[in-house]
């Protein structure tokens, strides 16, 4: 069973950056796609970037120009920097692969 961990999330102003990262426990990392999603108040979770074993990646519009998508195998780890935030862009953001998903960590862009 994978286990995933986020962390990174905090209170940042608009125009601010973050990183989020999500450690996964056991051998799974990388052997199929991962992927962030975020989740706001009174809204459906929303895909917002995936990164294939292979190393592509892809980003739905809100994230093009704004996020990196990256994965360290060798710590285990997959990242979202993310820059240029938003106060839309606050949410509880979510790694996920092979079934499993992390608790969440929280993002909060004041205006």
């Amino acid at each position: 069973q994978a286990a995933l961990v986020e962390s990174g999330g905090g209170v940042v102003q608009e125009g601010g950056s973050l990183r989020l990262s999500c450690e996964a426990t056991g051998n799974f990392f990388m052997l199929n796609s991962m992927h962030w999603y975020r989740q706001s108040p009174g809204k459906e979770r929303e895909r917002v970037a995936t990164i294939n074993p292979n190393g592509a990646t892809f980003y739905v519009d809100f994230a093009k120009g704004r996020f990196t998508i990256s994965a360290d195998k060798t710590k285990k780890t997959m990242y979202l920097q993310m820059t240029s935030l938003k106060p839309e862009d606050t949410a509880v953001y979510y790694c996920t692969t092979s079934g499993a998903w992390g608790q969440g960590t929280q993002v909060t862009v004041s205006s």
